[in-house]
């Protein structure tokens, strides 16, 4: 298999390392084989790929999620630089819900997290220039889109930028608290 995959402190996220094959020529790898993923339990149709570019280092996206019928499960990798990636539980059922783990990604170490439907989900770039792909299991849908305050005082995240230097968009900026906010997932 050419693909290791190893769980994190929250039940349902994943990092998955696949391998590199390297020559003279630089390398080749497989970042994604629906058949292997499907041998190591992950199972999913991704129907999307996004791609996105953090100019600055210090550069939040998130907290992220969509709602049923448009919820998504996400396989994020790093080409270019590193991130700090979020994921926070909101699954009403779980033991863990409220709570959140972070984990480094990077174009260096070729490791790619999957943060499945229940999550709000969220990176920031750790350099400049920074480029993430992700694939996703549902269509962007903005009237199913939700999100949650990156830097939330109840959630404490540990996040690598302080807030006066973070980079943020406006809607990302006014997102409610996880106290305020109306959905969680069954």
């Amino acid at each position: 298999m050419a693909i290791v995959v190893s769980e994190l402190a929250i039940p349902g996220l994943k990092i998955i390392k696949s391998k590199k094959f390297g020559d003279q020529r630089g390398f080749f790898s497989e970042t994604y084989n629906k058949q292997e993923f499907a041998q190591a339990g992950i199972d999913l149709d991704f129907v999307q790929d996004n791609h996105s570019l953090s100019a600055d280092k210090g550069t939040i996206r998130g907290l992220h999620f969509q709602i049923p019928p448009f919820a998504q499960d996400k396989l994020i990798r790093v080409i270019r630089g590193r991130i700090l990636d979020v994921a926070v539980d909101l699954r009403r059922t779980s033991t863990t819900c409220g709570q959140w783990t972070s984990v480094e990604i990077s174009a260096a170490e070729w490791n790619q997290i999957l943060v499945p439907i229940g999550f709000a989900h969220c990176f920031c770039s750790l350099e400049p220039n920074t480029e993430v792909m992700y694939k996703v299991t549902n269509y962007y849908s903005p009237s199913h889109e939700l999100g949650l305050l990156w830097n939330d005082p109840d959630l404490r995240i540990a996040w690598p930028v302080k807030a006066e230097d973070a980079h943020l968009s406006e809607k990302d900026r006014k997102l409610p608290r996880l106290k305020d906010l109306s959905y969680r997932f069954d």
